[in-house]
């Protein structure tokens, strides 16, 4: 089968742009609602339509056709970048991307990588170009350590990686567990040194910590500038001599690879994925081994870095797939597709999306629920690793409970929600258990002293890597936040790495704000899942003239119990205001009062017995005191 991809030298054209000129409609917004075209444009003519401009591009845009049949497994490199952040990456796989001609080096857009709205941030992954007779493919990974599972399933689609570092910085935390991730997966992974035109470069110390830290040869390491481009053209031979070229076979049945997703308002879900073995193309019908959903492609092509129709992708090969998947939560990442009539082993390594942070999300304006409601609809087809799941609170109204992988993750969802918390464990005597992600699902002391057998709580791994300068106040830092200290070990004789179990509740909120104020922005800090352990946690409920407050309910660690409780109590005493009535402000653990403030009333109240009104409105929190506590920052407080 002939199947030929068109390649542009400059910056692609918006596919909406195309729909409302080819149907002479221009209107004053360049996105528009897809509910005004559906009717009239259906997918076929919208890639027909897209085509036809495609053709009647000027000559000046420089348009190439490639046959992708030309390209077998051998002649594939399948690669990714990884690095610290701000190391280089994206500028980097801008320089390489020039080198190919995948974009223009006139240009003068933002970085390919970055450029993208929130909605795509993560959607252009995959960069192919042919090369030298050789079809090269860049794969995207994300780069926090929120998103370790989806690294380790991008990297999963390469043979190999090149590993990235600054010449000034050194190795950082995330260089080290990205290394790792790499290292597990069995990839070809190629050091490279960059930044090393500026003024405080150090590439010789940098060797010797790529060296002793990871045991890598180093004989014929690149020291390259992406920003000025210097040794840049050193590293695409190094790639195809390097890394090996994907092991598929095209006559074995479809084993199909989803490494990454985005929703389109168009088309829906558009998966990407790698092809291990057989062959895919336009009307095939797939399913998921995972979800044992069904689906038919309706489109199939490569990045370039938008999407270019080829109608098939054979073994060896990435690009994304359009299946009329109509839900970001049925893509799985690390999910195996195979033809409805050929089943197929899924390939191993496969997990859902584990939230690991939890938050509440209220409008302050209870009659906004429906557009808070929306705006979260919207929000999570982008993103199928949120959990969602609605709750009522007596204080706040109607609202959702929300699940994310980490900090990041929460804040990329919204820059900020107050008070996250982490699930925790809760086993029974029968043997069976529970996770609790609401301190309103806590079990009531009875129950606490009559079925359960433990309580548990997520711990994490933490990496830090410091100047040896700062290791005493790290040290009280980590020790401060219940962490245990497992190993450190000097990279050179000025920056060591510290190991630390601490618990995931420890660092969801100013942990990484705290160790850069304490280290002056030296230290660098990665975590990995390290399982549950049994810890003596609590639940600390917040009583205002002796009726919890549901909304302010907390679980701690019982060694906080009495600092959090005084900080709150006096914190909300200074944000209700004085009433008719005497208020009582405490904190408890069951039935234990911790801490307790009182704001006298504003003048005695000789007719308090006579009132005849709804005697709750006596005890009720008021809402814009509880707006004010929140504004003020309830965090549970670290300081000893």
């Amino acid at each position: 089968m002939f199947s030929r991809a068109i390649f542009l030298n400059n910056k692609s054209f918006n596919n909406t742009y195309i729909i409302n000129r080819s149907l002479k409609c221009i209107t004053n917004s360049l996105y528009i609602s897809k509910r005004v075209f559906r009717p009239y444009v259906n997918y076929d003519n919208w890639i027909s339509l897209q085509k036809r401009n495609q053709s009647s591009l000027s000559n000046s845009q420089n348009i190439k056709y490639v046959d992708l049949s030309k390209f077998p497994a051998e002649n594939i490199r399948n690669f990714s970048i990884i690095a610290h952040v701000d190391h280089g990456k994206s500028t980097l796989a801008d320089r390489l991307l020039e080198l190919t001609g995948t974009i223009s080096s006139n240009h003068s857009h933002q970085q390919v990588l970055d450029k993208l709205n929130v909605e795509r941030e993560r959607g252009i992954t995959v960069k192919a170009q042919a090369y030298k007779d050789y079809l090269l493919n860049l794969i995207d990974t994300p780069g926090h350590v929120d998103f370790n599972y989806e690294v380790s399933r991008s990297l999963v689609a390469c043979q190999g990686t090149i590993l990235l570092v600054d010449a000034s910085q050194g190795i950082q935390a995330q260089t080290v567990a990205n290394f790792f991730l790499a290292f597990n997966e069995g990839l070809t992974i190629i050091p490279v040194i960059n930044k090393i035109d500026l003024p405080a470069a150090e590439p010789d110390r940098v060797i010797n910590q790529i060296e002793s830290t990871f045991e890598l040869d180093t004989s014929d390491i690149s020291l390259i500038s992406a920003k000025s481009g210097i040794g840049v053209d050193k590293i695409l031979p190094t790639v195809i001599e390097k890394i090996p070229p994907p092991s598929g076979n095209v006559n074995k049945p479809l084993k199909a690879f989803l490494f990454d997703s985005w929703y389109d308002t168009y088309v829906g879900v558009v998966c990407l994925m790698e092809i291990v073995d057989g062959k895919l193309q336009k009307g095939d019908k797939i399913m998921s081994a995972y979800s044992e959903k069904m689906y038919e492609v309706i489109d199939i092509g490569i990045m370039h870095p938008e999407q270019f129709t080829t109608g098939y992708l054979h073994a060896g090969q990435v690009g994304y797939v359009i299946c009329s998947m109509k839900v970001a939560a049925e893509a799985h990442v690390g999910d195996t597709f195979y033809h409805i009539k050929n089943p197929v082993d899924p390939l191993p390594g496969f997990e859902p999306a584990k939230s690991m942070v939890f938050a509440g999300v209220f409008p302050i304006d209870t009659n906004e629920f429906n557009r808070l409601d929306e705006s979260i609809t919207k929000l999570t087809l982008n993103d199928a690793s949120v959990s969602l799941q609605r709750e009522t609170s007596m204080a706040l109204g109607q609202g959702w409970r929300i699940g994310f992988l980490g900090t990041l993750h929460m804040d990329v969802f919204k820059q900020r929600l107050e008070e996250p918390t982490v699930p925790y464990r809760i086993i029974y005597r029968d043997g069976t258990s529970k996770l609790i992600r609401n301190p309103t699902e806590f079990p009531e002391p009875m129950e606490l002293q009559n079925k359960l057998s433990e309580l548990q709580e997520p711990i994490i791994l933490a990496t830090i890597i410091l100047p040896e300068e700062y290791m005493g106040s790290i040290i009280d830092l980590c020790g401060s936040r219940r962490g245990e200290q497992l190993e450190y070990t000097y990279m050179d004789e000025s920056r060591v790495i510290m190991k630390y179990s601490i618990p995931l509740a420890e660092i969801v909120t100013d942990f990484h704000d705290e160790l850069k104020s304490r280290s002056s922005g030296y230290a660098s800090f990665d975590y990995e899942d390290m399982g549950y352990q049994t810890s003596d946690i609590v639940k600390m409920n917040v009583l205002i003239n002796k009726r919890p407050i549901d909304a302010l309910a907390t679980i701690l660690h019982r060694s906080q119990v009495a600092n959090v409780g005084r900080e709150w109590t006096k914190k909300l005493s200074e944000v209700i205001p004085k009433q008719l009535y005497e208020v009582i402000i405490q904190t408890t653990i069951g039935g234990k009062v911790i801490a307790r403030e009182t704001i006298p009333a504003m003048r005695k109240n000789v007719t308090a017995k006579c009132y005849g009104g709804d005697v709750t409105r006596n005890i009720e929190l008021p809402q814009k005191a509880f707006y004010d506590f929140l504004s003020k920052g309830s965090g549970n407080s670290k300081k000893k």
